[in-house]
Order: structure tokens, then C-alpha cells, then sequence
């Protein structure tokens, strides 16, 4: 069994402190299926965590005098950790695991501990960079795995979602028409719930399959349509994991950005209508943010929540933030919020830019599209805040608007402190009328993207 160095490009030295994490996983099965390397960290560790469940699999590798402790809340585990480490770096007389073997702990995990697992947890609270422990990991077959063996269904060809800890309604943000989900669950994300929330956004035609008990003399496996699954009474042994396949799509989630005006919650009482970004202008505005992984984008004038919602949708490992005043559209903001499953990720900030401001987090990108008479300040003051390449992109639509963002779009060619790039979007929408088609034209709308480039100027005046 090979095992994975967090740290393996790191020289200790004589400060550093002696003692080793080992993160264990344990496999599918009634007792613990553990290679060489793992069974050797196991036995040599003076203290082990893990839940009475991974402890009761793994009593045949341990010894008498090896303390075995229940796995605490992880900031617990953090606080508990960090008191063994300074007692054995002091070296504490009263240390609860002084022996020879005080430098080496085992913490037990399901699977395989870096997917899905505890491993990224460790990964970020211990990095490898002279920190005070030394990371090892031991992967073993994981549920997931064992539910595509045990299904026939190639791991590679499946969505994985972890609903444990999270909110249901994530669950939103990856169904896809006939895109197989494996959903690992808590007990707020049971069957019956999954199955809701598939039929509330249209995917009726889905089928679930429950692997209870994987590995254990108990182990079962179930299929369910939608429908069935709701009514079910079925009380699902918590350790379990479901597979989702969800058939057509006949509702409100998208498959591609672009998500249809009507499909948003807005305050107009007419479908498509409101205080959203049009989706044609919408896409655009996508494009020009170009938002990457873990970027922080503030929408400010964010509305209904057209933008914001679709950033955070097919932007799931970043943070939006979306600014808004108004009551009204805060609570849309909101409906779409959930209505969408963006809870994770997309965060609503009431009240006025740029006063709000300074309380969030510095962004990477930033939309504005609405700045309620405050535009030219807001301008300066967001620049200031992006960082080298960060982003900056606006619209207007009514002339003194305009006619802001041109005399920025002018300051920032003064300095040349940026690289810019213009458009004006005039989109006329086909609709019947008496009988016969005609296209009524929209407002036109100029947006700008400004991506910062401070280094511009100072290459040319020292060249």
C-alpha cells in the first residue's frame, strides 16, 4: 500500500516538531481492509481517533496500551490535536500519550480519506511547509467506488456530490439531463428528500438506486422511480449512498449558461420582466467576467439576481457576492437563491454600494450594473480594490450612464493603466402580433470590461 507525503518536498529540521499524522482509510467492509503500510501506522500510533463504528473494524490490528478516542467535532479535533503537538514539543510529563511512540497518531476515515473524505481537511488545517505535523494517507476503496462495482456503472461516467453537512437544495446545482449523480447523504438528504426536490425542478423521470450497508453481512440494494420513492416509507440505514439518474429535463434548471428570463423570480408580475440582466446581455456580461476557480465577484446592483445566479451556478468553487438595496429585489434575490440551489456560494449583501464595501471580502471581478446615482465614486473606489488582473465590467443604458463609463473608459487610456474592451448590444425579440411576426427592439446597452494591468505605464517609462 503506497502512501501519499503531504509533505514530501519539505526538510524538517530541528525545529520542526516530531510528530506524524497518519489519515487511514479503512475500505468497504465489516472489518477493516488494510495494506501493509497502513497496518504498520496503525499499530505504531499511540493515539487513534475515528468513530465507534471505524474503531470496532479496525480492534483486531490494535494493542492494549494504544488509546483509542472518539473522533470529536473537526474544530475540536483541530483544538486537540495542536494540545498534543505543544505537550510533546515542551515535553510535557502529564502528555496523555507519552511513550515511546508520542510522535505518531492515527485518525481513521471511510475510504479513500483525500476523496470526499477528512484527508482535505488535514490538507488545509496541518499544510506541509514547517508546520507542526508531518501529513501521511493511506487510501482504501471508497463507498462511491464499491456502489459503481457493485452497479456496474463506471466511476469516471458519474457526477459525485457530497450533500453530508450541506444544503439540500445544492443538490440543484449539479442535476443535468441524464447525467448519472452519486450523492453521498446525510440525514437531512434522505431518498424521499432527494426525490423531491427532482420532482419540484422537473425531473420526474428520475430513478434512484440506494446502496445500504456496503461491505457489512446486511448490505442491500434498491431501485426506485421518483414518484415511488417520495410515498416510500422505506426507513434507509443512514449509512448508505444513492445513485441518481434523472432522465429528461422538464423544468426551470439550465444545462447551459444562459438561463431563460422567465425562469426567474422577479418583481414584475409578468414573466421574463423585471430588474434582471436580459439574457443576451447576460451572457455577455459572462463572457467579459471571465471568472475563474476561487475568484471572489462582487455583483453590485445585483437585482433580481440574474447575474448573481448564474455566476455562482456555473461558478461553484467561487464566492459572489450580490449588493442590493431594494426590498423587493432582495427578496427575489433570495427566491432565486434557492429557487437555483446557489446557497453555498452565492452570499446577499443588503444595502448600498459603496458603503458595504469595505465589509466584504477584496474581489477578483467585478460587475456593476446598477449604482443608483453613485457610479463615478464607485468606479474609482473598485478599481482601487482589484488587484493586478482583476477584473472590472459595467453596463449602461441610460445616457448620463453612458456617459460615466466613457469618462472612465477616457482616465484609464490617460494612465494606461488597463486593457479594455467595448460593446453595444441592441437585441430586437420576435413576437406575434395580429397574427404576424415583428420584432420589438430593447434599449440598447454599452458594457465595458477594464482589466487592470498596473505594470503598463511603468514598463513604458522604463523602457
Amino acid at each position: 500500500m503506497l502512501d501519499y507525503r503531504a509533505n514530501n518536498t519539505h526538510q524538517c529540521d530541528d525545529s520542526c516538531p516530531s510528530i506524524e499524522l497518519h489519515i487511514i482509510g479503512l475500505g468497504v467492509a465489516e472489518q477493516a481492509e488494510l495494506g501493509v503500510e497502513a497496518t504498520r501506522a496503525l499499530q505504531n500510533s499511540a493515539l487513534v481517533f475515528g468513530s465507534t463504528r471505524q474503531l470496532k473494524t479496525v480492534q483486531r490490528f490494535l494493542s492494549d496500551g494504544q488509546k483509542q478516542t472518539e473522533l470529536p467535532r473537526l474544530s475540536e479535533l483541530k483544538e486537540q490535536l495542536l494540545s498534543i503537538i505543544g505537550s510533546n514539543e515542551k515535553g510535557d510529563e502529564k502528555s496523555s500519550v507519552k511513550n515511546k511512540r508520542t510522535s505518531s497518531i492515527a485518525v481513521l476515515a471511510s475510504g479513500d480519506p483525500l476523496y470526499y473524505g477528512i484527508g482535505r481537511w488535514f490538507c488545509n488545517q496541518f499544510p506541509a511547509a514547517c508546520d507542526k505535523s508531518q501529513l501521511f494517507f493511506y487510501p482504501a476503496v471508497s463507498s462511491l467506488q464499491a456502489a459503481c462495482h457493485r452497479l456496474g456503472v463506471s466511476l469516471q461516467d458519474v457526477e459525485v456530490l457530497s450533500l453530508h453537512g450541506r444544503p439540500l437544495v445544492k443538490l440543484r446545482t449539479r442535476l443535468r439531463q441524464n447525467q448519472a449523480l452519486l450523492i453521498l447523504t446525510d440525514k437531512r438528504s434522505s431518498p424521499q428528500a432527494l426525490a423531491a426536490q427532482c420532482i419540484e425542478c422537473g425531473y420526474e423521470s428520475a430513478t434512484f438506486t440506494i446502496c445500504e450497508n456496503l461491505g457489512y453481512p446486511e448490505e442491500k440494494i434498491s431501485h426506485y422511480e421518483a414518484s415511488e420513492l417520495l410515498n416510500s416509507l422505506t426507513d434507509f440505514d443512514p449509512l448508505h449512498v444513492t445513485l441518481i439518474r434523472p432522465g429528461i429535463n422538464q423544468g426551470f434548471l439550465p444545462e447551459f449558461p444562459g438561463i431563460p428570463d422567465k425562469h426567474f423570480i422577479t418583481d414584475s408580475e409578468e414573466a421574463g420582466r423585471g430588474m434582471i440582466s436580459k439574457r443576451e446581455v447576460r451572457l455577455s456580461i459572462l463572457s467579459l467576467l471571465q471568472v475563474a476557480k476561487g475568484d471572489t465577484v462582487w455583483d453590485i446592483g445585483a437585482g433580481c439576481g440574474g447575474v448573481s445566479v448564474e455566476l455562482a451556478y456555473w461558478n461553484p468553487d467561487s464566492a459572489v457576492y450580490a449588493v442590493e438595496h431594494h426590498e423587493e429585489r432582495l427578496r427575489c434575490l433570495e427566491d432565486n437563491r434557492q429557487r437555483f440551489g446557489v446557497v453555498s456560494n452565492l452570499h446577499i449583501v443588503p444595502g448600498r454600494a459603496p458603503q458595504v464595501l469595505s465589509e466584504q471580502p477584496l474581489p477578483h471581478k467585478v460587475f456593476i450594473g446598477g449604482s443608483d446615482g453613485e457610479l463615478p465614486a464607485l468606479l474609482i473606489k473598485v478599481w482601487e480594490l482589484l488587484p493586478e488582473g482583476g477584473v472590472l465590467v459595467a453596463s449602461a443604458v441610460t445616457e448620463n450612464t453612458k456617459q460615466h463609463l466613457f469618462n472612465f473608459w477616457q482616465q484609464r487610456a490617460d494612465v494606461d493603466d488597463c486593457i479594455d474592451e467595448t460593446l453595444q448590444l441592441a437585441v430586437s425579440r420576435g413576437e406575434p402580433l395580429a397574427g404576424q411576426l415583428m420584432y420589438r427592439p430593447s434599449l440598447a446597452v454599452n458594457l465595458y470590461q477594464f482589466v487592470k494591468q498596473t505594470s503598463l505605464q511603468a514598463e513604458k517609462i522604463s523602457g
